[in-house]
């Protein structure tokens, strides 16, 4: 059973434990530390299952909930140190699937999030024409994770792929590096926002022909970088 998980936890120690169980588990994850950035996430990677912490910055979870329960019925796990009824039935109400408090388990996790994903049948065996991305002449598989570049494959490493894989799904969106940065945050916590600047240049070397002359991956200067194409 592989699937494709969304954590949203402001602990970024708790969201890296919870990314390397997933990634042990044969899952791919992608993490994220706020609530709005959660609700972004989770409409344009239509993740399988949604790891959910409530005591979120700028939407809590309840609001992360309620808001992806009136727009898709994408499984819900609620992550959180509130353990009161009131809490669990709140969260139970808004349509949660399951309920795990602090401190838990990792291993009790895993099994949790094995059991919702098969009660869910949301598994990406079911719904595998949805895992690729195409745009610029690239393609992005975020369940296998791999990359193309007009049909060859790209060697990228896991920060390079999570920074493609959010500018493919929005092509000729204009990124700042602080948002870039966001996407890498779960992979290596002692990056910078000039790290961004070296990912690119190491990107543009795997799929420009010229990266001195890039016509894909293209920097927008005092603002960021952005990836030109229409999706395919």
């Amino acid at each position: 059973m592989c699937a494709h998980v969304l954590v949203a936890e402001d602990d970024e120690m708790q969201a890296e434990l919870i990314r390397r169980s997933l990634l042990t588990e044969g899952h791919t994850a992608t993490v994220v530390h706020d609530g709005a950035a959660a609700i972004e996430a989770a409409r344009r990677l239509r993740p399988d299952l949604v790891v959910l912490d409530l005591m979120l910055p700028v939407i809590d979870g309840f609001g992360v909930c309620r808001v992806l329960r009136g727009e898709d019925d994408i499984p819900v796990l609620m992550l959180t140190a509130r353990s009161t009824e009131d809490d669990v039935l709140l969260g139970l109400e808004l349509g949660a699937d399951d309920y795990m408090t602090k401190p838990y388990s990792p291993r009790e996790l895993m099994a949790r999030i094995r059991t919702v994903l098969r009660r869910s049948g949301r598994t990406t065996e079911d719904r595998q024409e949805d895992t690729v991305v195409r745009a610029a002449g690239l393609s992005v598989d975020a369940v296998r994770h791999e990359v193309r570049c007009d049909g060859a494959p790209v060697d990228c490493t896991p920060a390079e792929f999570e920074i493609l894989l959010a500018m493919i799904a929005e092509p000729e969106r204009v990124f700042s590096r602080r948002q870039l940065l966001q996407y890498t945050r779960g992979l290596d916590r002692a990056s910078t926002e000039r790290a961004v600047d070296v990912h690119i240049m190491n990107l543009r070397k795997k799929i420009e022909a010229d990266p001195r002359r890039p016509v894909r991956l293209l920097t927008v200067f005092g603002v960021g970088y952005k990836l030109r194409g229409g999706r395919a």
